[in-house]
């Protein structure tokens, strides 16, 4: 079965006061920061506070003040970064970030970490993270604000990273499928209620769905491959005592082998699910503000299986 890279990047940047709306840029910008990528849109959904573009590798949303971009595969979103920041210059921006998850096959990428990291480091002054361990699951993270950026209380993110989904989801996931059975096969209805959504199955397979409702939003991205497996879900909804159903839902019908959970000024309260032992916590505070979560989990059989082979 084909390969594909999953694990997404991701970029997200804050206009300073004063700059004009980004939605008022129209699609046709956005098109050509998102082929900078070597990207394409889709289609897209809009209300009165974002627009919503569901791209061929992943997702694009966009607020009056702010946007963030997400691409899978062999994407090259630093790019992107680069030709948005190139068109505005860099006074125009508040807060930017680079996030980058270790890879399943990183030699098949057309650029490495370090690579982003030197061409962004050309023209914003990034501080760099590694957020877990090198020999496992771990995670990069580049930022940049201005000295006098502070994020907003309600400015929250939570990225729930799934791998290694169980054969029977997968097989579910490979047969011929519509938007609507995913849908049904995901409970959207429940996840996310009242949210406009806008999805697609790819040929042969994979799916993506991007959701807005006001100025909320969240998105969903599946690689079904046995060999590769991977499924994000990401959204600005509190995922915290009361919404930690919305996590332990999607775990339950993925059941997928590992999973990592980060949050920006949000720690949803998923460290004790039975099935999954935490294998790694770590938190960064970055000097604008936000406070960065990053946790990985493990099932529990798959740690009995490691003991056994010893």
């Amino acid at each position: 079965m084909m390969f594909f890279e999953g694990s997404e990047k991701k970029i997200e940047i804050v206009m300073r006061p004063g700059v004009a709306s980004l939605r008022a840029l129209g699609r046709e910008y956005w098109q050509r920061i998102v082929q900078r990528a070597r990207a394409d849109i889709i289609s897209s959904v809009s209300n009165e506070q974002c627009d919503a573009y569901l791209l061929s590798e992943s997702s694009l949303f966009v607020w009056d003040n702010r946007f963030l971009m997400l691409t899978c595969g062999t994407t090259t979103l630093v790019d992107a970064a680069l030709q948005f920041i190139s068109d505005h210059g860099r006074d125009a921006l508040d807060f930017f970030s680079y996030q980058r998850k270790n890879e399943y096959q990183p030699h098949r990428q057309r650029t490495t970490v370090t690579d982003d990291l030197q061409k962004l480091r050309e023209i914003l002054p990034v501080q760099a993270h590694q957020l877990g361990y090198l020999d496992t699951h771990h995670h990069f993270l580049f930022h940049y604000a201005h000295p006098h950026y502070q994020p907003p209380p309600a400015d929250i993110t939570s990225e729930l990273l799934m791998y290694h989904i169980s054969e029977q989801a997968a097989q579910l996931l490979i047969k011929p499928q519509t938007t609507a059975s995913i849908r049904q096969l995901l409970a959207l209805d429940q996840l996310l209620p009242e949210f406009q959504l806008d999805d697609f199955v790819f040929d042969p397979f994979g799916y993506s769905v991007n959701a807005i409702r006001g100025e909320h939003y969240a998105t969903i991205h599946i690689t079904p491959q046995q060999c590769s497996s991977y499924v994000s879900f990401e959204t600005n909804l509190d995922l915290g005592d009361k919404s930690s159903w919305m996590v332990s839902k999607l775990l339950d019908c993925l059941k997928p082998r590992s999973w990592d959970c980060i949050g920006f000024n949000s720690s949803p309260r998923v460290l004790n699910i039975p099935d999954y032992q935490p294998l790694g916590q770590c938190q960064l505070t970055l000097p604008c503000g936000y406070q960065v979560d990053f946790n990985y989990h493990l099932d529990k059989r798959q740690i009995a299986l490691a003991i056994r082979a010893l």
